[in-house]
Order: C-alpha cells, then sequence, then structure tokens
C-alpha cells in the first residue's frame, strides 16, 4: 500500500477505534441518570461499566490470536457489525438487565475493535515507519478514554437529546467506518491449511480473567478482603489460570504465547504498561469524580477541566511518534515518557479540595504527556521483536494486561477512595457535632445536592481531600513502570514488515524449545 492508501485506509481505523474506545466511557458521568430512569439498583450500576469491561479485557487475546489465524479485514468487519448492533440494542433497552447484558455484548465489539486496530496497522507499516502512526493511534486512544466523560456530560445536559443517545451515536460513525474500511483496506488474505485454534485455552483465559475482576469489583463492598467469598473466588481464578498457563504450554497454536513472555523486552514492557494503564483508567475516571463531587462542578464542566490531561496525551504522542520513526528508537520517549508520569502523578498526591485549578491542570498536563509518550512506543517494542505472524498474538498480549492491570488498579484505588472518604466524613460530621443517623447514611449517598448544606460541605472536603491519597499509589505504581522500562535492552526498529529470516528462525527455535 503506498502512503497515501495507508492514510486512508487509517482514517477508518482511527474512526471506528475512537467510537469503539469512547463507548467505555462516555457513560460514566451519565451513569445516575442512566440507573434512574431504568430503575436500576446500586449493585446493577456498577455492573453496567464492569460488564462492557469483563468482556473486552477477556476477549482482548482471543481477538489477537484470531488475527494471526485468519483474515484481519474480514474479522474488523464483523466486530464491526457486532459492535454497532450491540450499541443500537443497549441505547433500546427497557430494564438494567436487559442493558447490562447488551453492554458485555459491545464489550467483545470494543475489545475486538482495539486490538484488530493495532494488528491491521502493523500488517501494513514497517515497525519504523509505525511509531510516525502509532503517534496517531496513541492520540485517538487516550483522547477517547478522557474525552468520553465530556461527551456523555454534553448528551446529559441536553434536554432534547437524553441518555440512549450515549449508545445510539457511535452507529452513524460505524457505518461510516465500514464502508470506508471496506473501500480502502486492501491486505493480503490469509489462508493456513494447518489452522488450530486453542479453544480451551481462550475459554480458561476467559473464565479465569473474569472471575478474578469480578471479585476485584465486589470485594471491599458486597464483603471483606479476608473472607471466603475472597478465597473462594481469588483463589479459584487463579487456580483456572494456572490450568489455563498449562494447557497453553502445551497447544501448538496458544491464544497467548508463552515464549514471547518469557522473553525480556516483552515482559518488561508489559509491566510498564500496567503503570501507563493505570494512568489513562484512574486519571479518567477519579479526576472526573473529583471535579463533580469534591469541587461542585456538573458534567460538562467537569469534563471540559480534563482537557489539559486529553491535550498533554495528543501532542506528546503524535510528536514522539514522529521522533520515534525518524530515529527508529524507543527506550528514550519510554522513559521520559515514565519520568514525567510519575511527576504528574506525585503532583496529583498532593491535592485537596481547596488546591487551585490552575495547578491541577498543570499535574493533568504531566500526567497526559507521560501517558502519550509511554503507551503506544510500549507495544511498539513488543511488536518489534516478534514476526509478522505473531504479531496480533504478542499485540493482543500487552493490551490484554494493560487493561487488565487498570482494571483491577482502578477496583483498588476505588475501595482506597471509599474507605477514605467514609473516615473523612466521619469525622468531619464529628467535628462539626452533626448526628450520625442510619449508618451515615448521609455520607453515603452521591446525591450532593439532596443534602443539607453543612453536611454538602463536609462530604465535599472528604472527597476533595482523599483524592490525593489514591494518586499517591498510582504514583508507586509508576515508579515500577519506571524500574521495568529501565531495564529494556535498547533496540533499533526494523525496516522490514517481518524479521529477518535468520531472527524469525530463532524466534521459532525459542518457542519449539518453551514447548
Amino acid at each position: 500500500m503506498t502512503h497515501r492508501e495507508v492514510l486512508e485506509a487509517l482514517s477508518g481505523l482511527l474512526l471506528v477505534l475512537f467510537v469503539a474506545m469512547i463507548s467505555g466511557t462516555i457513560v460514566s458521568v451519565a451513569l445516575p441518570q442512566i440507573i434512574g430512569a431504568l430503575e436500576g439498583s446500586q449493585s446493577q450500576y456498577t455492573w453496567v461499566v464492569t460488564a462492557s469491561l469483563l468482556a473486552s479485557t477477556a476477549s482482548t487475546p482471543i481477538w489477537g490470536k484470531l488475527a494471526d489465524l485468519f483474515n484481519k479485514k474480514l474479522l474488523l468487519q464483523i466486530s464491526i457489525v457486532i459492535f454497532m448492533v450491540s450499541s443500537l440494542a443497549c441505547g433500546f433497552a427497557q430494564n438494567t438487565g436487559q442493558l447490562i447484558a447488551f453492554r458485555a455484548l459491545q464489550g467483545l465489539g470494543m475489545g475486538a475493535l482495539q486490538i484488530l486496530a493495532q494488528v491491521v496497522i502493523a500488517a501494513m507499516i514497517s515497525p519504523k515507519e509505525r511509531g510516525r502512526y502509532n503517534g496517531y493511534l496513541g492520540a485517538v486512544m487516550a483522547v477517547a478514554t478522557v474525552g468520553g466523560p465530556l461527551l456523555g456530560g454534553v448528551i446529559a445536559d441536553t434536554s432534547w437529546l437524553g441518555w440512549r443517545w450515549c449508545f445510539f451515536i457511535a452507529v452513524p460513525f460505524t457505518i461510516a467506518a465500514f464502508a470506508l474500511l471496506a473501500k480502502t483496506l486492501h491486505l493480503p488474505t490469509v489462508r493456513r491449511a494447518d489452522v488450530s485454534i486453542d479453544y480451551w485455552g481462550a475459554t480458561l483465559i476467559a473464565a479465569g480473567v473474569s472471575v478474578l475482576l469480578i471479585w476485584v469489583t465486589f470485594v471491599g463492598n458486597s464483603f471483606d478482603w479476608l473472607s471466603w467469598q475472597t478465597a473462594a473466588m481469588a483463589g479459584g481464578g487463579v487456580l483456572v489460570l494456572v490450568v489455563a498457563t498449562w494447557v497453553e504450554a502445551k497447544v501448538r497454536e496458544p491464544v497467548v504465547p508463552l515464549h514471547v513472555l518469557r522473553r525480556a523486552t516483552p515482559a518488561l514492557a508489559i509491566l510498564a504498561s500496567l503503570a501507563v494503564g493505570m494512568a489513562m483508567f484512574g486519571g479518567s475516571v477519579f479526576l472526573g469524580q473529583y471535579f463533580q463531587i469534591g469541587r461542585g462542578y456538573g458534567p460538562t464542566a467537569a469534563g471540559l477541566l480534563t482537557i489539559p490531561m486529553m491535550l498533554g496525551v495528543l501532542l506528546s504522542s503524535t510528536i514522539s511518534g514522529r521522533m520515534v520513526s525518524a530515529s527508529g528508537r524507543t527506550k528514550p520517549y519510554i522513559l521520559v515518557g515514565l519520568v514525567v508520569l510519575l511527576a504528574g502523578f506525585a503532583g496529583l498526591a498532593t491535592i485537596d479540595h481547596e488546591t487551585p485549578i490552575p495547578l491541577i491542570s498543570v499535574y493533568m498536563l504531566a500526567v497526559g504527556v507521560g501517558v502519550g509518550m509511554s503507551m503506544q512506543n510500549l507495544v511498539l517494542v513488543v511488536q518489534n521483536t516478534v514476526p509478522l505472524r505473531e504479531i496480533g498474538a504478542a499485540s493482543g498480549a500487552i493490551t490484554f494486561f494493560r487493561s487488565l492491570g487498570g482494571t483491577v488498579g482502578v477496583s483498588v484505588l476505588g475501595a482506597v477512595l471509599a474507605n477514605r472518604v467514609a473516615t473523612g466524613i466521619t469525622e468531619g460530621l464529628a467535628k462539626a457535632h452533626i448526628p450520625v443517623s442510619g449508618g451515615s447514611a448521609a455520607g453515603g449517598s452521591l446525591n450532593i445536592a439532596a443534602l443539607p448544606e453543612p453536611v454538602k460541605t463536609i462530604v465535599r472536603a472528604a472527597y476533595g481531600d482523599a483524592t490525593g491519597h489514591i494518586f499517591l499509589i498510582s504514583a508507586g505504581i509508576a515508579v515500577v513502570g519506571l524500574v521495568a522500562a529501565a531495564f529494556l535492552r535498547p533496540a533499533q526498529l526494523r525496516d522490514s514488515l517481518d524479521l529477518p529470516a535468520q531472527e524469525a528462525g530463532e524466534a521459532d527455535g525459542r518457542k519449539v524449545g518453551a514447548s
């Protein structure tokens, strides 16, 4: 494909990727309105988000492996249809049970589009040139993650639209992307006579990950960290994943190629990606909540206040992508990005309910720059170490672990935030000599406007002050990512789409040896 043909196909990929990723965050600020309209419960409130995240995270490596076995363009078109139909179904849901089921189906499409877009780009462009295009890819992914709450807030605040348009808005864009890719994307059809699909491995990985994510979702709320439920769910999930690892080591075409993960470079890149995943998910989720509950801004205003982070990601991913393509080196940009990310988190760890907004904007800008410089470059590091036929599985593995780390991190940080908020509200009410009734029911309410003025002030202060503590934990995780990146072996990005024959043969040798 010529440069012009690549850009035409890339525009369709970026469009569908943007819509897929924004669907994961667009409901965050509109969710109270959605659950209220459908008369749902608090547990159903959580599952509207968790269902899509579970399906997306668990299915990512499976889609990545399928991309190595079948026609990539056909798989991409199938995933677009799945996503479009499920988005329509979510918009027409009549109760929360239906919405949760349709969100799980939507998560399958979201996971497929996120990984297949990266795989298709890898099949079109060599690693050295891919840095330029991956900058656009990273910018779209990050802007969608941060910009979703802003768009959701605008839709929720617009009376003539309503919450159902949080789902309907994806349909025209996916139709346009489908038509554009059908016309512009030209990839060779892959037909292998020796196709072997690892059904057992795929099932066990999906089951083990799902059980662990369900446990993380409910631990600390529905049951304690030290309880029989924790032992059963966490122990059961780990046991299933151990069996899955054994299966992956035995089968001929594993979903997650263990021989790739055993190499130092991919393993270190995956570890560093966990910190970046924490930045993407934690930043958009908890900063949006901080601005709304801790500082009293509305949904649209809260989304606008996250623009510095979005701007940082957009600029740094685009600029660093071009610099990577020009130099053929990734490690310096990853290290600088993680240092800036750490500085941003360290700054956010100092905020409370009275911190000046301009100062918070500077910290958010630093976090955005750090994410933009490191996120897609870490994927590029892994893709540069594997032959073309394993691009899908390798890309799926790093995306899977990044999403899993982000999901677990958000759940753990959410539990820490809840505990800090409860303690802050209790202390604030006692200091103000306000009697606590109903197990501090007032403090547990997120309907801040309905609270009496003295209690409202206390609750806002508790949320504002507690947010800094969770970003202190994020800073600690960023340190782990920085250390992992520091041990990455400096390497020059290859100019060819595939590994040279000698290196590909060595990779096959390591694969056979691992088996």
